[in-house]
């Protein structure tokens, strides 16, 4: 009994860790459905009139359609070859030991912390000479050069936890070094890749500074800028940015509660070693 104080007050934190988890979600959903004078009388308030047509109007408003298929291809590019030269990369990093490699190593930890702010303008220009600005092609390049750095630190600590013995069978039977890989390793490399899919997925999916840099016309924008379309200089339209907020969110969320079991154990095996 004298511990019981201790479980309600614990009981109560994890309660209130709890609804300050979800309070985004609720305001989100709540914001979606309802009218300006709703949201002006009490902004918190569940709506007593359920307005569904905020979803077709920030459609039909936004071009949605053309914003998700931007989001999806881009994406989709992205993280493919983000995963194909990340993995290789990683696993050649994570088996040379030598001055050469553990150097290149460093100089992706040294490029994690180098902020987009600091190097905006010099990438517009950039692309603006390669005449790459306002190109889809254009954003995933540059998507992939700011992600491959994280995602080689995230994969080689997975590599060094693969045994080599199983990579030195395969060549004392005659498999190169692209059959080792490909055929041994990369299939053991299934929890951190699906780690990498998820996290970098979700960091080019909802990308704004970039594409607010690198995307200004409307045939190629995506939803985040999409959604930035509702808050006007004169305007808000608190409802409808939401509407398309949850409509854009749908996605991601179905991609991250099918892989979620793989993001935590992928990231963990790759620190065992990293």
């Amino acid at each position: 009994m004298k511990h019981r104080p201790q479980k309600i007050a614990f009981l109560l934190f994890r309660i209130l860790v709890a609804l300050l988890v979800i309070s985004p979600f609720y305001i989100a959903i709540i914001y979606s459905v309802k009218s300006k004078p709703e949201m002006v009388k009490n902004r918190l308030a569940f709506p007593k009139v359920i307005h569904w047509d905020n979803f077709s109007r920030a459609v039909e408003t936004s071009n949605f359609g053309l914003a998700m298929k931007n989001s999806l291809v881009t994406t989709a590019w992205a993280v493919i070859i983000i995963t194909l030269i990340c993995t290789m990369a990683a696993y050649i990093i994570a088996r040379k030991n030598n001055r050469f490699y553990n150097t290149i190593y460093y100089i992706f930890v040294g490029a994690m912390i180098i902020p987009f702010q600091s190097i905006m303008t010099p990438l517009y220009i950039d692309m603006t000479r390669w005449k790459l600005l306002n190109t889809l092609h254009g954003f995933v390049m540059a998507k992939i050069g700011f992600q491959i750095a994280f995602t080689v630190l995230l994969v080689s600590g997975f590599v060094k936890s693969i045994p080599k013995e199983l990579e030195e069978a395969a060549a004392i039977d005659g498999a190169g070094l692209y059959s080792v890989f490909f055929r041994i390793v990369f299939p053991l490399m299934k929890p951190i890749i699906l780690t990498s899919v998820v996290l970098n997925t979700l960091n080019v999916w909802n990308d704004f500074q970039m594409s607010l840099t690198l995307l200004q016309k409307k045939p190629v924008r995506n939803v985040p800028l999409t959604q930035y379309f509702f808050f006007g200089e004169n305007s808000i339209e608190l409802g409808l940015a939401f509407a398309l907020f949850i409509l854009s969110m749908i996605p991601i969320l179905i991609l991250y509660l099918a892989l979620q079991k793989y993001i935590i154990g992928g990231i963990t095996s790759g620190a065992v070693k990293g």
